[in-house]
């Protein structure tokens, strides 16, 4: 019974556990954050590219 109650009271392993979740959220939020940062680039950088590299394509003397 002592032992159980020993196990039960041990708070060595809870430290470890925090850290782990810490980790985790930061982890999620970087790749959540990424995620919008990467489709906001993608639509600055596509808003009209295929317009411009047609146009100066065809200026392009064959």
């Amino acid at each position: 019974m002592a032992f159980i109650q020993a196990f039960i009271d041990d708070e060595s392993g809870a430290t470890a556990i925090e850290y782990g979740l810490i980790a985790m959220l930061t982890c999620l939020l970087a790749i959540a954050s990424f995620t919008l940062v990467g489709e906001a680039v993608v639509k600055l950088f596509d808003n009209g590219t295929a317009e411009v590299i047609a146009e100066q394509t065809s200026k392009i003397p064959s």
